[in-house]
């Protein structure tokens, strides 16, 4: 982005307050294994405040993805953090009966949260009775992508092709859906073995999404190339956008963490332009009459040397 559009945008997005965060709030997760950790960061003042759940790539936690939930918080969003089971931070060992299981329990894992609510808002000093129920959405990143997307109504292709549970959930009104997998026709023999849950249908993903797509992510668990990752775009219904990031690989830019060693493509600027797609898409997504989406987008098209590109419909 230009200087004078990166200045647009950020306007676009608001001044950023101040954060309260807490970590780890537990709730009590029966049957699990143990209890499942969330971190939450809010800002510190104001009421009605939307939802983000955030869902982890593969052995993420709770604290990753700062950029994203540093940001969103900064600008009128609640952002519950759980930490699933694949984490390093949980040591699970690859033999743990749970481990075919975990990315069902995933799924369980972002719906105990939002089953949650009401205890995840007494923890927090200030926060009881600030939260608005009816504006929820779901985002994550690769596995925790694919986690989210369930619950925007992508169904998981049993060995047949036949679409499996339908695991959406009527209380979630968004996503974004970051280095998303395609479809399951291309998968490397390892990961057709390895991993089944990733032969997903798009087409019930009918809630409105932002997809966001590197066109340089070259997955080793596919033979195609980066533009696998707009399957999710392509093969779903409804109201969806796809953002195309230049020059992108899987960290899109630097989305995990503050200089972490996972970032092969470190762009600050790359991740910018993601805080505030995504925080004006979600915020126009659960308030419609909200024209960020629209000003954030213009900003992009007239940038004269873009970052990426927008497609919409």
């Amino acid at each position: 982005m230009s200087d004078s559009n990166t200045a647009n945008a950020q306007k676009t997005a608001g001044a950023p307050t101040m954060v309260v965060s807490a970590r780890p709030v537990v709730l009590s997760a029966p049957g699990r294994g143990e209890d499942l950790q969330v971190r939450i960061s809010a800002p510190a003042t104001g009421s009605d405040l939307p939802v983000i759940v955030f869902s982890h790539g593969f052995g993420g936690s709770m604290n990753d993805n700062a950029p994203l939930a540093d940001f969103w918080a900064a600008h009128g969003f609640v952002v519950l953090q759980p930490t699933h089971l694949d984490s390093r931070t949980l040591g699970l060992p690859a033999e743990d009966p749970r481990t075919p299981r975990i990315w069902r329990l995933r799924i369980e894992d972002i719906k105990r949260v939002l089953d949650g609510l009401d205890v995840l808002e007494a923890s927090v000093p200030g926060l009881s009775g600030r939260l608005d129920r009816s504006r929820i959405a779901v985002a994550g990143h690769s596995w925790g992508a694919q986690t989210a997307s369930t619950l925007l109504g992508a169904r998981v292709l049993d060995s047949g092709g036949v679409p499996g549970e339908d695991m959406s959930d009527p209380r979630v009104k968004a996503g974004v859906l970051l280095a998303l997998t395609g479809l399951g026709d291309d998968l490397t023999p390892f990961a057709a073995e390895n991993f089944p849950f990733m032969k997903p249908s798009f087409d019930n993903m009918t809630t409105p999404a932002l997809i966001v797509a590197g066109d340089h992510d070259q997955s080793l668990l596919s033979t195609r190339g980066p533009d696998w990752f707009t399957d999710p775009y392509t093969y779903s219904p409804g109201s969806k956008s796809l953002l195309t990031l230049f020059g992108a690989e899987h960290s899109l830019g630097g989305i995990s963490g503050y200089e972490v060693a996972a970032t092969t493509d470190e762009s600050p600027a790359r991740v910018a332009l993601i805080q505030q797609l995504t925080s004006a898409f979600l915020r126009s997504a659960l308030y419609p009459e909200d024209t960020s989406w629209k000003a954030a987008a213009t900003a992009l098209e007239e940038d004269p040397n873009p970052l990426g590109k927008l497609q919409s419909k």
